[in-house]
């Protein structure tokens, strides 16, 4: 018979399976993960909403023009004020072919004197400028009416060629040898050279900005030298009414000189208006947004020459000439409506499917982020594991540390149910199989204390001493506890 106790040669227990709990810092984390990233999703979605540009084509004449200069400004302003409108100029050679490209459809925005051919697509922003007619005669001589230059020859200072044909036609001045008497001034021809008596201008019409002729001083130095006479026209409404595009206009006294006074006292005289018009496709709110920038930024759109620095809003009457857009008919009438009045119907509709949408979103959500919690009855795997490894233990080091583990489960699982990670379900089944395990454990110390005791009194018996070290381990363990 052997001396070597019963323990000497067992096997090694498996090695103990860390039980990992479930917790809810993964749920945390993708949570927050994912609502950063939906949030800068929104954030990024309505930023792109807000500032996404709008380029509008501008048709102007040449660069050094009063519109393309004015355009510039405005795509300037624009441009430093961050607004989401873009300006893109587009020149040509003059500005009757920038209507001609308005009038194709071809550009968003042009600047049109109202004697101009008016594209029926066009629409008032504003009024930039007025342009004076000033009927001008030699020396101290009046011209009494209009009908008098018929057959005289007339000079016409002007910026561009269409200036002679609405003098031709405010004089009614028919196609032929009449109509070659009425010619445009030569380039930089003064009042003295043109009524001088070698020139034989029996008059000079003069078509001016209204802004730029109150600071012209060469009339007030021809004036005292007695060079010219400012004639009113009194037919002046009668001709408002006969041709379309003609306003009467009123020259206060001393507009063009202030010493000698002229005029002396407040004066007749007829006018055109440079109108910026757009497109009657444009979106009322487009065309609202353009008129208020364009309202409120009067002194920076003005040119350094004068042209349009005294900006007004375009009329809204329904027999102007060039009807006013209705998102800038809105705006001066003061009916633009507000955020909630345009949008409050699709912010209930957006409301109510955003709460379907979301309450799907949050149930994909939750399915993808949320860790269910582990059933309780599942931890009872864990326990018969315990359970099947209690025959392998062959000291009672080996069996506390199977019940170290069993406890270790307890712990989790009461851990466990205070946090949500495990649910109620199977719960009686684990308590079965924990109690199973605890007494199968409980029996099995008996077991070995039993064994370990019958072994070391045969040695004693024997008379021979104990051999195995592991045995001494195994009396030892036994007798403390």
């Amino acid at each position: 018979m052997s001396t070597e106790g019963p323990t000497a040669s067992l096997p090694e227990p498996p090695p103990r399976r860390p039980k990992v709990i479930k917790t809810n810092q993964q749920q945390v984390f993708l949570y927050v993960v994912l609502t950063l990233l939906l949030s800068l999703a929104t954030v990024w979605a309505g930023r792109t909403l807000v500032h996404n540009s709008e380029t509008l084509t501008f048709a102007v004449g040449g660069p050094n023009s009063d519109e393309a200069l004015f355009a510039a400004k405005l795509a300037a302003l624009l441009k430093n004020n961050a607004s989401r409108f873009r300006i893109k100029i587009v020149n040509n050679a003059d500005n009757a072919k920038a209507i001609a490209q308005f009038d194709r459809k071809q550009a968003d925005l042009a600047v049109l004197r109202t004697d101009a051919k008016v594209p029926l697509r066009a629409r008032t922003l504003a009024i930039l400028e007025h342009d004076l007619v000033l009927l001008l005669g030699p020396g101290n001589k009046k011209i009494k009416s209009l009908a008098e230059l018929k057959k005289k020859k007339v000079a016409v200072v002007a910026e561009n060629e269409s200036s002679l044909t609405f003098v031709r036609s405010i004089l009614d001045v028919p196609d032929g040898p009449d109509a070659a008497k009425i010619q445009m001034a030569p380039q930089g021809a003064t009042l003295d050279k043109l009524f001088a008596p070698a020139s034989g201008f029996s008059a000079v019409i003069a078509i001016v900005h209204a802004s730029r002729a109150v600071r012209d001083k060469s009339y007030e130095q021809v004036a005292k030298r007695g060079g010219f006479t400012l004639n009113a026209i009194d037919d002046a409404k009668t001709l408002a009414r006969k041709l379309p595009g003609i306003s009467d206009e009123t020259l206060t006294a001393g507009t063009l000189s202030t010493y000698p006074q002229i005029p002396d006292d407040d004066l007749d005289t007829i006018g055109l208006e440079w109108l910026l018009v757009a497109q009657s496709r444009m979106s009322p709110t487009t065309a609202g947004e353009l008129a208020r920038i364009v309202y409120e930024n009067k002194s920076a759109l003005g040119l350094d020459n004068g042209f349009a620095t005294r900006i007004e809003p375009a009329s809204v009457e329904k027999d102007a000439f060039v009807m006013a857009h209705r998102g800038a008919a809105d705006y001066i009438n003061d009916d633009t409506k507000s955020f909630m009045d345009k949008y409050s119907d699709v912010m209930y509709l957006g409301a109510a499917a955003l709460s379907v949408i979301g309450s799907i979103f949050a149930a994909i959500y939750a399915k993808i982020t949320r860790i269910a919690p582990e059933k309780a009855s599942e931890l009872s795997t864990a326990i018969l594991d315990i359970g099947e490894r209690i025959e392998h233990a062959h000291s009672l080091d080996q069996l506390e540390c199977l019940q170290d583990e069993l406890e270790g489960i307890l712990r989790g699982a009461v851990i466990g149910l205070r946090d949500g990670t495990i649910s109620t379900d199977g719960l009686d089944t684990f308590k079965l199989g924990y109690e199973f395990v605890r007494d199968e454990i409980s029996m099995r110390r008996d077991y070995l204390k039993r064994h370990a005791s019958e072994s070391e009194k045969a040695a004693r018996d024997a008379g021979s001493p104990l051999q195995d070290d592991s045995n001494v381990v195994v009396v030892k363990t036994a007798q403390s506890a």
